[in-house]
């Protein structure tokens, strides 16, 4: 399912309410659960800021769906406003009935956010761009881009196409159907068109979960682009 800017009418509502049994059958091969995946990305993210010595005020959830995140993000960041948009409102309704008054829900419409400029420390875009058109792709990072305050940071994951166990995940989960996925450079490069500065790119998710013990070798491995997934950092 791709999302194009006339059509950011919500076609994730069609899938809302069965997200999650979907989600898991498709990664069921990684031997891991779907808040795995979740919380890794969040747990990168919390590393990465406290490493600058960063305290976002404001975090911004792009895609954040029903929510799978919002809780890592609430643990993670206690003090810190947590933003979930998305497209799909029946998406953003299964989120705020998961999460309450702890986070705010805000629909994209057509590529808009309706947020002030320069008003996010962070923005994370969880495996949500290769359900946007490509053509779309600069425009929606221009967005992203407008919302960032001066020196804030990105964060994008999405899945490795050169990775053969993600292309098996994507091509057995529904909502994947027409999904088309980005490599790592080519992301990259949309990201600094759209006005971003300072991308890095790390590779993530080398061993399956039979082999979680090996995970503490990953740091050694994020040039290496064979993970099943990869994170772009960059700031405003």
């Amino acid at each position: 399912m791709k999302i194009e800017s006339d059509g950011f009418a919500a076609e994730f509502d069609q899938v809302a309410d069965r997200y999650e049994e979907e989600h898991a059958a498709s990664i069921r091969l990684s031997g891991e659960e779907t808040t795995f995946f979740a919380r890794y990305k969040v747990d990168d993210v919390k590393r990465i800021m406290d490493r600058g010595g960063d305290m976002p005020q404001t975090i911004l959830d792009f895609g954040a769906g029903i929510g799978n995140s919002t809780s890592h993000f609430i643990k993670a960041f206690p003090k810190a406003r947590i933003v979930c948009a998305d497209v799909s409102e029946k998406s953003l309704e299964i989120c705020a009935e998961r999460h309450g008054s702890r986070a705010e829900y805000v629909t994209i419409n057509k590529n808009t956010i309706d947020l002030p400029d320069n008003s996010v420390d962070v923005i994370f875009a969880a495996c949500v761009f290769h359900h946007i058109e490509p053509s779309e792709h600069e425009k929606v990072l221009r967005e992203l881009r407008r919302l960032l305050k001066h020196g804030g940071s990105l964060f994008l994951f999405e899945h490795n196409p050169w990775n053969p166990l993600t292309l098996h995940a994507v091509a057995s989960c529904p909502f994947d159907e027409g999904a088309v996925l980005i490599n790592a450079p080519e992301m990259k490069r949309r990201i600094v068109k759209a006005g971003f500065a300072n991308a890095e790119t790390a590779f993530r998710m080398f061993f399956p979960g039979f082999a979680a013990k090996l995970r503490i070798f990953e740091k050694y491995l994020a040039w290496l682009p064979m993970g099943a997934q990869y994170r772009l950092h960059a700031h405003g």
